[in-house]
């Protein structure tokens, strides 16, 4: 996965000012991983927590662990292509076949992941795909990739209501995703949802993130976002009856008769299962009433749900930025995470996949899994970047993507061209 300068890299010791490794995004991206980790293991896996307090953070974490995942993706497009002064000319164009060359292995990386049949939702694949659909945005300065990131915020979710509604209805889904629609419209994470959230990282990826006049600038801008989420939401589905009109589309026996119509306590009853259903969506919201749109729950791919994540992942990234950067010696366990996020992840799918194999029932977990997991990926991460460095697949990806680089700067200078000069000094920083 894309991510910023290694600290093994040889330029590492002596870093120039806007070249440093920010610690902070590595926090938040370990972060990220391990709310997906509680996603897929589950409340049951929750050894510390009561249930009660369980399903309070399940709900916290699924679908903003992924959505920060996302934001953090645009981070580090942006990192690798300039940070505050996007490259262009050949260091573009090698940027972007190195980009192009760890989609494609991620991509097919998730393919054999999903080969497994955890009963998880693989994220990589849509994670490659969203990088490519980021390449023609990376000359793109900060001001421009904030409208790009509001307007797809603003009428994706109008756009994909109407496109599923008339042309594209979501049917069974046998694999994290199968074709070009489900990428799109109606997968577990549909490209018009999270793309909003890949813009908008790469848009903080190009402001000075040492700056704190920026960073108290993402902190507050991040707070009004979530809160307008919140309360936009809230107030269309609750003083504005936007709640009644959408159970009274999902009961159909009521045949036209209000809500209020029913007997008090069976009308909140069925209030109540309207608000589950919108709990339990994956991917993006039903069709059969405008009201949909109005909701913020996780997975839904609204605007409300959309500012929400942004929103959060402002206030995450600046939260983690400043304790990386004053505890630097205790979050170097989470930071080390952060470093090598394909391995860590693709490695706890396939610690699920024997999980699921042992067990007869085909159970992924257990009392105390969440735990066990997060504590081995700490452990392991940590002693891996203290004797290694860079992770086993991020070391991988890496050598694959300068060496797809290498291949077209050879094939440019046989043709008589300039791309076989090394990289000037506005060339792109090396990804990790």
């Amino acid at each position: 996965m894309p991510q910023n300068r290694s600290d093994r890299s040889p330029s590492a010791s002596t870093p120039s000012p806007d070249r440093r490794r920010i610690d902070g995004i590595d926090a938040a991206r370990a972060l990220a991983v391990f709310g997906m980790f509680a996603v897929h293991l589950g409340v049951v896996s929750f050894g510390l927590l009561p249930e009660e307090q369980g399903w309070e953070l399940h709900s916290l974490v699924r679908g903003n662990s992924s959505a920060l995942f996302a934001f953090l993706a645009g981070v580090s497009l942006a990192l690798m292509t300039g940070r505050t002064r996007p490259v262009g000319g050949d260091p573009l164009r090698r940027a972007v076949v190195r980009i192009l060359a760890r989609a494609l292995l991620i991509g097919l990386l998730g393919f054999v992941l999903d080969a497994f049949a955890v009963p998880v939702a693989i994220i990589l694949t849509y994670y490659a795909g969203f990088f490519v659909l980021a390449l023609p945005l990376l000359r793109a300065r900060a001001a421009l990739l904030w409208v790009s990131a509001a307007a797809l915020a603003l009428f994706g979710p109008v756009v994909s209501f109407l496109l599923r509604a008339e042309y594209f209805p979501g049917g069974i889904r046998t694999s994290a995703v199968s074709s070009f629609t489900e990428f799109l419209l109606t997968g577990y994470y549909p490209a018009i949802t999270f793309m909003a959230f890949v813009i908008a990282g790469m848009a903080v990826g190009r402001t000075d993130l040492t700056s704190a006049v920026v960073r108290v600038r993402m902190a507050v801008g991040g707070a009004v976002m979530a809160a307008s989420g919140y309360l936009g939401s809230w107030a269309l589905l609750y003083p504005l009856g936007g709640l009644d009109r959408l159970t009274e589309a999902e009961n159909p026996f009521l045949d036209g008769r209000p809500l209020s119509s029913l007997d008090p306590q069976y009308a909140e009853d069925l209030r109540y299962a309207t608000t589950d259903h919108a709990h339990s969506i994956s991917g993006q919201v039903p069709t059969d009433s405008w009201w949909w749109l109005a909701v913020n729950t996780p997975h839904t791919g609204t605007t409300f749900e959309i500012l929400e994540a942004v929103g959060q992942a402002l206030v995450v990234l600046v939260v983690c930025m400043l304790l990386a950067e004053r505890l630097p010696r205790l979050l170097y366990p989470l930071t080390s995470v952060g470093r090598m996020p394909l391995t860590v992840y693709s490695g706890h799918i396939l610690v699920l996949a024997v999980i699921v194999a042992l067990h007869p029932d085909g159970s992924a977990s257990g009392p105390w899994y969440l735990e066990l997991f997060i504590l081995g990926a700490l452990v392991f991460a940590s002693l891996w970047r203290w004797g290694v460095g860079r992770g086993p697949l991020e070391t991988g990806l890496g050598s694959f993507a300068d060496a797809a680089v290498s291949f077209v700067e050879g094939g440019r200078s046989d043709g008589g061209g300039l791309g076989g000069q090394g990289p000037g000094p506005g060339a792109a920083p090396r990804a990790d």
